[in-house]
This record gives structure tokens, C-alpha cells and sequence, in this order.
């Protein structure tokens, strides 16, 4: 099994994260390209600024798909939510036109989707962790025939 290893002063690690994000009530509030540039370069500066590395934004009309990786110190909650504020904010601000689509001047719903995911499939993981003690008693095996 081969990782795409980070590092730490004290670990060494492999994280990845899919988040979506969608507009309160599903309003379609993203198709202007230039909200959607701008959306995607907010959330590039407020990454830089926890240190997070994205990997691929992507925009349907009523929500956006982020994936990104950081370290294990990374506080997920907060960093979701200063992305959440600062782009509902700056989009109101920079795009009033956005306003009329949304509902009592809320941009994004309060509800996210957020799943951690791997280099390798969850079935391939599995059966990785499965063998382990296969492998360890062939090796008791070997020992004693040895």
C-alpha cells in the first residue's frame, strides 16, 4: 500500500477531506462566474491561512465541493465555519444582486456534508487491516518450524 506520507515534528500522516457545502434552501445563487471565481479565491486565502492544502473546488448553482488535505492539528469545526462566514459575508457584500435569491439574508445552509477519504478504497483498507494477523501468526509459524 502506497501513501502520499506529510510530516510532523512527531507524526507522519495521510489526511484527506471531501466537504460540500450547499445555499440555504438550495437557492441557485451560484451561477455567476465571477461569484464562483471569487468564492473559489476566498476559500484558497482563508486555506493558506489554516494551512490547508485544496485540492480541487468545484461549483454546481446551490452548493460547492472542496477537497482538501491538512494536518492532524487542523481544527475541521472552525475551519468550516470561517469559510461559511467570510464567504457568505464577502459575497453579500461584493454581489448584492445575490441577496434578492436568498432567504432573510442567509447564504449558506447551516447543515454540511464532510467525509474524510484515503489514497485507497475503504474495502482495500479493510482487507489490509484483516490480514494483519494472518501475517503475524505465518510468521509465529515460521518461527517455531524454524
Amino acid at each position: 500500500m502506497q501513501y502520499k506520507l506529510d510530516r510532523g515534528s512527531h507524526s507522519v500522516y495521510s489526511l484527506h477531506y471531501h466537504f460540500v457545502q450547499c445555499v440555504k434552501y438550495r437557492r441557485k445563487a451560484l451561477t455567476n462566474p465571477l461569484v464562483v471565481d471569487f468564492l473559489k479565491t476566498k476559500i484558497h486565502n482563508i486555506s493558506e491561512t489554516y494551512d490547508v492544502e485544496v485540492l480541487n473546488i468545484e461549483c454546481d448553482k446551490d452548493h460547492f465541493h472542496l477537497l482538501f488535505s491538512a494536518k492532524p492539528s487542523l481544527d475541521i469545526p472552525k475551519y468550516i465555519n470561517t469559510i461559511k462566514t467570510i464567504t457568505s459575508r464577502e459575497i453579500r457584500k461584493n454581489f448584492p444582486e445575490v441577496k434578492t435569491m436568498l432567504w432573510e439574508d442567509t447564504f449558506w445552509s447551516r447543515s454540511y456534508f464532510i467525509a474524510s477519504t484515503g489514497q485507497v478504497t475503504l474495502d482495500v483498507l479493510k482487507k489490509y487491516v484483516e490480514n494483519q494477523g494472518k501475517y503475524a501468526s505465518d510468521e509465529e509459524d515460521q518461527d517455531k518450524s524454524d
